[in-house]
């Protein structure tokens, strides 16, 4: 176990502030398991920076944003199944259909989880929060130029997991066509 000697600047600060990041985060997202994850990830976040006691509010800030990013991720899971129980009739649905749905949605998520923290974040803040590309901009401090590009990426990278899924069941299709025939 480490001292408070061999703790540097940032840890010794963390380590102090740990109870009241652990709150905030708590009140964010309703859950003390997920709370001390995410204080978890916002230390080893920050961890290799050369942090002190001026940067307080960048940890605060970060797990903060650590936090919103996990309910926007939740609530996205949660839409999607949603969604997914609406357009598909369960009661008429074969297993086949169902697992193809879930492998659909949790390949999307998977390409999500894929996309650059930033990329992410700018998807989800739209299309989740409903968030203009300005208001994006201005919450993260980067122009807004620089949000359509992120959202752009992340479009793009949506439509190419779609369309290679699209090819894959129709390439399934057509040989089951051959093979039944």
């Amino acid at each position: 176990m480490r001292t408070a000697d061999d703790m540097d600047g940032f840890t010794r600060v963390f380590v102090r502030e740990r109870q009241r990041i652990v709150h905030l985060v708590r009140r964010i997202v309703g859950c003390d398991s997920t709370a001390e994850d995410i204080v978890q990830d916002t230390y080893l976040r920050l961890k290799d920076r050369h942090l002190g006691e001026a940067d307080l509010s960048l940890v605060f800030r970060t797990a903060q944003n650590l936090a919103l990013d996990h309910l926007r991720s939740r609530r996205v899971r949660h839409e999607h199944a949603r969604q997914a129980s609406h357009d598909t009739d369960v009661s008429s649905a074969s297993p086949e259909q169902m697992a193809d749905s879930r492998a659909r949605l949790e390949g999307l998520l998977q390409t999500l989880r894929g996309l650059p923290p930033r990329t992410r974040r700018v998807f989800l803040m739209q299309r989740i929060d409903g968030w203009t590309y300005p208001q994006i901009g201005q919450a993260l401090g980067v122009s807004t130029s620089t949000v359509e590009k992120e959202m752009m990426l992340a479009m793009h990278r949506c439509r190419d997991f779609l369309r290679r899924q699209a090819q894959a069941e129709s390439t399934a299709v057509a040989g089951e066509r051959y093979t039944l025939t």
